[in-house]
């Protein structure tokens, strides 16, 4: 994993309180063409629930857009640009309303958890901060991972990394374009900050490939 990255994607310790503000928002309705249109909504959306938490820095930068490249992924949030991606495929589904809906409140409690808690948001994505802000966004049940019926593109692994210090590998289907370290080494040793002596480096291609 790289420490420096900022983004997110689509089990529970202790349940959420739930919030005064869970019910004030209601669900997104779907248009049933238009795909512009549906994403001006889903921003509205956005924005509204965020001035709900009483979060006007980041209702004025929060952005959502749909992503045709995401295959299996629902959803995933980006920290540094405050952009919440979601899967159009989402639009096929039988529930396709509850589905956008849920998966948008999904990521936007991934930057509500990093507005109030800052990298411990980025550090334990799905942690206390990010229970709290889903059970603030409506959505006190929600997991950690989806469940929805979309399709898995399955590729294979060409690189093998490893780590200079631990000696943990790490597949990979392309080269990194930049540098990364071993995830656990940085927690336990420098906390979960970005550190040189635990870079990533390529020990080798998987054989077999081309």
């Amino acid at each position: 994993m790289s420490i420096a990255s900022r983004q997110l994607e689509f089990v529970f310790d202790a349940p959420a309180q739930p919030s005064i503000l869970s019910k004030q928002v209601g669900p997104l309705p779907v248009p049933a063409s238009d795909s512009a249109r549906r994403e001006r909504m889903l921003n509205d959306l956005a924005r509204r629930l965020m001035m709900s938490l009483e979060l006007p820095a980041l209702a004025r930068q929060v952005v959502v857009r749909w992503n045709p490249r995401m295959r299996s992924t629902a959803g995933r949030a980006h920290f540094n640009t405050q952009l919440v991606e979601l899967n159009p495929r989402l639009l096929g589904l039988g529930n396709a309303e509850s589905e956008i809906d849920r998966t948008l409140r999904h990521e936007l409690a991934h930057l509500v958890a990093y507005a109030r808690s800052g990298r411990a948001g980025i550090r334990e994505p799905h942690g206390s901060a990010w229970r709290q802000a889903c059970a603030d966004l409506g959505i006190a049940d929600e997991r950690r991972c989806h469940t929805l019926p979309l399709p898995v593109r399955r590729q294979q692994r060409k690189f093998l990394y490893a780590c200079v210090s631990c000696g943990s590998e790490v597949p990979r289907v392309r080269r990194f374009t930049s540098r990364v370290a071993c995830y656990a080494c940085c927690q336990a040793y420098n906390g979960g900050e970005y550190d040189e002596r635990y870079r990533l480096v390529l020990a080798t291609r998987i054989p077999g490939c081309q």
